[in-house]
């Protein structure tokens, strides 16, 4: 069949949201997700006592074993993201390389009350050349830099933006996903 011509494929983002163990990436992908999430959430178990640090996540049952994956679309902008969110224990990290194929940016999801989790997601987008934005995802408790103070701590460079965030709130996720689809086509236009 032929298409008519007036009907455009929307343009298609790939994104992760990435980040330390219980950094709120479920959350984010669930909370802005116009479709019912695809997530790969599992119990904790004894079997993750001496090799998970549950240090400073609560009461955390739960962790990610694969990925999670949500859509969100901006229907008047005709652009698609697809939201890839990682595993955040060490030892599932080798799922990164397969999920950051294709990925034209991410979300390096913060704590403020344990920053030095998100070391190693700068670090790996960094030496991919893959563009992201640090969001600061509140939680109680937490403390509250500036961006520049982020910045400093992360040494990462003045055009990265550094952004806050409330992962449970579906147009402060979406807010981060608008300032990320603006970095990529400021530092990749299209």
């Amino acid at each position: 069949m032929v298409s008519d011509s007036s009907e455009l494929f929307p343009t298609a983002f790939k994104f992760l949201v990435a980040g330390g163990f219980g950094v709120g990436k479920t959350t984010f992908v669930r909370s802005v997700s116009e479709i019912e999430p695809l997530t790969t959430e599992e119990t904790l178990t004894v079997a993750s006592i001496g090799t998970d640090d549950l240090t400073g996540v609560g009461e955390k049952t739960t962790t990610t074993v694969a990925m999670d994956f949500g859509r969100i679309t901006f229907d008047p902008q005709n652009i698609v993201l697809f939201l890839f969110g990682t595993p955040g224990q060490d030892r599932f990290w080798f799922m990164w390389e397969d999920l950051v194929r294709g990925a034209l940016g991410a979300v390096v999801l913060a704590d403020t009350r344990r920053l030095e989790d998100c070391f190693a997601a700068v670090e790996f987008f960094e030496s991919r050349g893959i563009e992201f934005v640090v969001a600061l995802n509140h939680f109680e408790g937490g403390f509250h830099y500036q961006p520049e103070e982020v910045r400093e701590a992360l040494d990462i460079k003045p055009h990265v933006p550094v952004v806050a965030c409330d992962a449970r709130d579906r147009r402060s996720a979406a807010s981060v996903l608008v300032k990320l689809t603006e970095h990529v086509l400021t530092a990749r236009p299209l």
